[in-house]
């Protein structure tokens, strides 16, 4: 006779998974295999998922941290993240074919960066160091000019030239409510500092964090479909213990997942960072069900229905 299961109540964020930018990248690997042949070659990987990177590997991308690595006989792709400017003055350098593939909402971070430089303002980027969009960020601009501010602490001891000419930009994938207090922070010490016209945090970020908050208190445990390396997926782990979930984990697909976590557990939380595919949804849904009698409701914050041109190299 088979054990019976015990019931599970799976509450599934919306929206979740893929964004608009996300998509953008890796339809432009797999349109520039379809148009040079194989191998594309990546400078850095397209977008922070292990699954992806390894699905466009098997279709003749091949991935390299630094431009040099790279042939100039073959395409090479840049990273959704966004790259200094050296990076593509270098490829045009070496003549080779380049496709970039950055994200359009990080470009507006990097032209917010350059007209702030040019009215002759101090800039200032809230965002984490070592991360490649915020490599990218401060490589826009000449050694120096940026500075970056990771903590509140960094915001309240930070002493500009001039608090007068001051001006902010973040990375667009940060916690909305860690930044929102640094910039307080900011606002407090220097009124006259510049925000944005529109906010830096992506609108991916921002939908899927409020998600998370959403479902979050009724959650005995939410799992978090995304890499190790994915800011925005890290993010949602620390709002959904912020807004009320028992225990949360980042996991990259169904086969890391701690069940001991679930062994107590009634209602469980399942959402995906902006570079993590649907299908591994599906495969952590079917696993718990496997285990569990499970039923399924989706809580859906917003609708989105953002799509970002092609650039026309592989339009």
């Amino acid at each position: 006779m088979t054990q019976e299961k015990r019931p599970m109540k799976i509450l599934l964020a919306a929206p979740r998974g893929f964004c608009a930018g996300v998509d953008r990248a890796i339809q432009i690997v797999e349109q520039a295999i379809a148009k040079f042949g194989t191998p594309v070659y990546v400078r850095h990987e397209i977008v922070h998922n292990r699954h992806v990177v390894e699905r466009l590997e098997r279709i003749g991308a091949v991935f390299v941290e630094e431009l040099a690595e790279a042939p100039v006989d073959r395409p090479v792709v840049f990273s959704a993240h966004g790259v200094p400017k050296s990076v593509p003055a270098e490829a045009a350098r070496r003549d080779m074919i380049f496709i970039d593939a950055t994200c359009p909402l990080v470009s507006k971070v990097h032209v917010e960066a350059q007209r702030h430089y040019a009215a002759g303002m101090e800039i200032v980027l809230i965002g984490h160091a070592g991360h490649p969009e915020v490599v990218g960020t401060l490589g826009q601009l000449p050694e120096g000019v940026i500075t970056l501010i990771e903590t509140v602490d960094d915001a309240a001891s930070f002493e500009p030239k001039d608090p007068s000419r001051i001006a902010f930009v973040t990375q667009t994938t940060l916690s909305v409510d860690d930044t929102a207090e640094i910039v307080s922070t900011l606002q407090k010490r220097f009124p006259q500092i510049e925000a944005p016209h529109k906010e830096d945090i992506c609108y991916a970020t921002t939908n899927r964090q409020a998600a998370v908050k959403a479902m979050a208190e009724p959650c005995d445990v939410v799992l978090v479909i995304g890499s190790e390396t994915s800011s925005n997926s890290k993010r949602l782990v620390e709002v959904a213990i912020r807004a009320g979930a028992k225990q949360a984990a980042l996991v990259e697909d169904a086969s890391a997942v701690d069940w001991s976590m679930l062994a107590d557990a009634e209602t469980v939380g399942v959402t995906a960072g902006a570079s993590a595919p649907e299908q591994l949804v599906e495969d952590l849904i079917a696993a718990i069900s496997e285990r569990f009698e499970t039923s399924v409701e989706e809580l859906r914050v917003t609708d989105e229905n953002v799509v970002f041109k092609l650039p026309r190299l592989v339009a």
